[in-house]
């Protein structure tokens, strides 16, 4: 896949779950706006509320995306299944639209109302929602292959100490080699965010400064930066890489116990709801 085509790929995911929201609240607002008490009389009563034909297709739907999100990203990551035709990275973002719009739905198929044990289901589902959120932060700040395997730190040193004998070999004038290697060795461990982005910003104009010295054309000043900027890239990632493992070891302590609360509960809920009789349109 393109970046092109990635960017695409987000942005429909984005723009269904936008419009989907929009369209959903739009239709059902007067309804959503009722006092509970007099929603029974509301002319679409029967069509908004959790068991009619449009709340409780929203309840279904929104299940059986969470659940769905949730069993093929595991079958992926652990199993690997469908390994050869869809990358990891690219699983995880259709996991988190499914697992973000299929909230969504059960958000409208409730109504907005949230009593007893369903409202732990409800809010069960919200940590789950913005600990995801949180995990992909970490997800992302951590080095992979192409594939979206997980680099370790082994392999992002050695990615890093091949391209810094990439970039020496690069030089003809030592002056501007030692420069670039002066300033290679005294960056990337900037504390904060906007610190380091700021320093890298100088360290790299200090490079480029010192290549104009060199001699080198300007197509090959190019490529020295270029080789320059992966090899701080990965320095900073070395830095931090430690730190993002263990978080999102950690980050799993937070969202897998919301995650298995919840589906305990909405099983129970299907099963009282299938006992009652509720058997949404068959």
């Amino acid at each position: 896949m393109t970046k092109t085509v990635h960017t695409v790929y987000i942005w429909v995911m984005v723009g269904i779950t936008v419009v989907v929201t929009i369209y959903l609240t739009s239709i059902g607002l007067d309804y959503y706006n009722t006092p509970i008490i007099d929603r029974y009389f509301h002319p679409q009563n029967s069509w908004f509320k959790p068991s009619g034909t449009m709340g409780h297709g929203l309840g279904i739907l929104g299940t059986f995306m969470i659940v769905f999100g949730v069993a093929i990203y595991i079958a992926r990551k652990r199993y690997n299944f469908l390994a050869k035709y869809i990358r990891l990275k690219y699983l995880l973002e259709f996991h988190i639209f499914l697992c973000t719009l299929g909230p969504i739905l059960v958000l409208f198929h409730t109504t907005f109302k949230f009593g007893g044990v369903v409202s732990i289901a409800f809010w069960s589902m919200v940590m789950v929602v913005l600990s995801g959120a949180v995990g992909r932060f970490i997800y992302i700040q951590i080095p992979r292959t192409i594939e979206g395997r997980e680099l370790g730190l082994n392999e992002v040193k050695e990615m890093k100490n091949n391209l810094a004998s990439s970039l020496e070999s690069k030089f003809e004038s030592a002056d501007a080699h030692q420069v670039v290697m002066n300033v290679a060795q005294g960056s990337g461990t900037e504390s904060g965010m906007v610190a380091s982005y700021f320093a890298n910003r100088k360290n790299i104009r200090r490079v480029s400064k010192a290549l104009k010295k060199s001699g080198l054309s300007k197509a090959e000043r190019q490529s020295v930066l270029v080789v320059f900027k992966e090899e701080r890239s990965l320095a900073r990632k070395i830095v931090r890489l430690e730190t993002m493992q263990r978080l999102f070891k950690y980050w799993h302590v937070a969202h897998l116990p919301f995650a298995l609360i919840m589906l305990v509960i909405v099983i129970i809920h299907v099963v009282i709801t299938l006992a009652l009789g509720y058997k949404w349109i068959f």
